[in-house]
């Protein structure tokens, strides 16, 4: 094994809690339950060798690593593991409008319409593009063990990149906040250690 990757979901935000819709453009703070659900995650983790923590651009991700961060270990935001644009939806309430507009996206990303995106978004093979650049980073990089935190569709799309699995299988890794994946490396080949890993919230 090459690498060791931790990957993990922001905490809850009043935005989640609310049902309203946030992707990237949508910079929003981790509220009361995902500041529990960060130091939850730190209390267990916080004694793995970390040796780079990588998260998105928005400050969600960085304060639900914060513990590590504040430890000391070696932090770098990538606007690659930003979370997909949303485009016209950002910021509305998840309604009967909404929950049509996304059905039908959805729709057409599980039939492999893979540039289909909402009005001023993001389409999965544009966000695969970026983070394909962050992964080639990372890879490039000397660190063996690390933290990646990022959102929540952007995480689906990126595991089905590493597991080399089509963007019409992202449905297929749930995640609650803080959920985390865990991913080894060996040559060119990742494989999934741990899949939608919530026991730090038990």
């Amino acid at each position: 094994m090459d690498k060791e990757l931790y990957i993990i979901r922001h905490g809850e935000t009043d935005l989640n809690k609310q049902g309203i819709v946030q992707g990237r453009g949508i910079n929003s703070d981790l509220n009361d339950t995902g500041r529990s659900q960060a130091a939850s995650f730190y209390a267990i983790y916080k004694d793995v060798p970390f040796e780079k923590v990588y998260t998105s651009d928005l400050v969600r991700t960085h304060q639900t690593v914060k513990g590590f961060i504040e430890a000391g270990i070696p932090w770098e935001k990538q606007s690659g593991l930003d979370e997909l644009a949303w485009g016209i939806w950002e910021g509305k309430p998840n309604d009967e409008y909404a929950i049509a507009a996304f059905k039908d996206i959805m729709e057409k990303w599980q039939s492999g319409d893979y540039d289909a995106r909402f009005e001023g978004g993001e389409s999965p093979n544009e966000v695969v593009a970026r983070l394909k650049e962050t992964v080639d980073l990372i890879k490039s990089r000397p660190e063996k063990l690390i933290l990646v935190c990022m959102h929540g569709r952007a995480m689906r799309m990126l595991l089905c990149y590493l597991m080399n699995k089509p963007l019409s299988e992202m449905g297929d890794f749930p995640h609650l906040n803080t959920t985390l994946y865990k991913v080894e490396l060996t040559g060119d080949v990742f494989t999934l250690a741990e899949f939608n890993n919530t026991d730090h919230l038990k």
